[in-house]
């Protein structure tokens, strides 16, 4: 595309303290927030005729971490087609060239709230299984494609007003190193599992525990787990949970087992003190088995040692959640990664901005004449 053209085709409009460059057909800009990874605006598309989100990815190669988060994040999006995770419409860059390259937004459907406003609202237990239910459905998705996210939280997840639900994110990178004795940065860990806080091994259910304590705090109004940093947070769960048993404690490295052993022993708390009827709504018969189904479920999401805690697949069969379930939604096809070295590969910034700007050349190949090659129609049908 010749430079005039493309020119002509964008407008820059200031967004807070932000630059945004976008594509003439989205109008009405408007902020709705900002994250370490970039400025996110609702907008309206002229060509779908609907609202959309923008994200500005804030100069994604600015250091490798950053570079390696952005094109995590944009081949990740790229392959995922779940009604339970957030849908990419479209990549776009305003630089013509390689050099010039600096900025990535990414369009995607705009939603209504995320989870932060919804835990202040009493929720039925019809509401509040339904979203326990899109959540686990989500991130069944995700790890049948090997993303195991290790750091869900009601910032990543958003909400219409109807109940439909999507995870926004795709979490951590599998070689993002994390752990108890180690330099903290400023990161929301209320819902990070034990085995992530005391830089263990991790499975699949590592998720199970960031829904428990999502669970927990849709139910109580208040986060479970306020923890300072790793070692408060670490603290506020045995205070609650107990101190867990011996055979948990052996699989600790030497130094963590340590600290960990010489903390004070604590007998924790019964379910029923941690979450009493008076959380739920327990007015009926039927409420009350609710209650005690909700309460059961929690029981099975926060158990400290993961080798005993229930799987995504025993979670969706739970009684509190298979009432919703639907397995076109449940089975969905998983998405095809092309890219396997996608957590392993380490590049400078220099090759990251080109393979980020190959990302985005390749969107525009594949999405110009309305038909993404490799994806079924339906999805082209929206994305032209």
């Amino acid at each position: 595309m010749n430079r005039n053209k493309r020119e002509k085709e964008y407008y820059s409009i200031d967004v807070g303290d932000s630059t945004f460059t976008v594509l003439k057909r989205y109008q009405n800009l408007r902020p709705i927030g900002s994250g370490a990874q970039g400025i996110v605006c609702s907008a309206y598309d002229h060509n779908l005729e609907r609202n959309v989100a923008i994200k500005k990815l804030s100069r994604p190669f600015q250091n490798q971490t950053h570079a390696k988060r952005a094109y995590r994040e944009l081949v990740l999006m790229k392959c995922v087609n779940h009604k339970n995770i957030i849908g990419l419409l479209n990549v776009f860059t305003p630089q013509k060239t390689l050099e010039e390259f600096q900025d990535v937004y990414l369009v995607m459907e705009l939603m209504d709230a995320n989870l932060c406003q919804v835990i202040q609202m009493e929720l039925d237990h019809e509401r509040l299984s339904y979203l326990l239910y899109q959540m686990l459905c989500g991130i069944k998705h995700l790890h049948a494609a090997g993303i195991i996210h290790r750091d869900l939280k009601p910032s990543n997840i958003v909400v219409k007003s109807d109940c439909t639900l999507k995870i926004l994110d795709f979490g951590l990178a599998r070689t993002a190193a994390t752990g108890l004795l180690m330099t903290p940065y400023v990161v929301t860990r209320y819902y990070r599992a034990p085995e992530v806080i005391l830089g263990m091994g991790y499975q699949a259910n590592v998720d199970i525990w960031a829904v428990g304590c999502i669970m927990a705090e849709m139910v109580r109004h208040k986060i479970l787990f306020p923890g300072r940093d790793y070692i408060d947070q670490w603290n506020k769960v045995i205070e609650q949970l107990g101190t867990p048993s011996q055979e948990f404690l052996m699989k600790l490295n030497q130094s963590v087992r340590t600290y960990v052993e010489n903390r004070p022993r604590y007998a924790g708390y019964t379910f029923e003190k941690l979450f009493p009827d008076v959380l739920f709504h327990a007015d009926s018969e039927h409420n009350k088995l609710k209650a005690s189904q909700a309460r059961d479920l929690l029981s099975k999401m926060l158990v400290i040692d993961a080798s005993k805690r229930i799987s995504v697949d025993e979670a969706l069969q739970h009684p509190y959640i298979n009432v919703w379930y639907d397995p076109t939604e449940v089975e969905a096809p998983p998405p095809a990664i092309t890219d396997k070295q996608l957590d392993e590969r380490e590049h400078t910034v220099e090759e990251w901005k080109e393979l980020i700007y190959k990302e985005v050349l390749d969107w525009e190949e594949r999405t110009k004449n309305g038909v993404i090659k490799g994806q079924p129609a339906s999805i082209a049908q929206v994305q032209q």
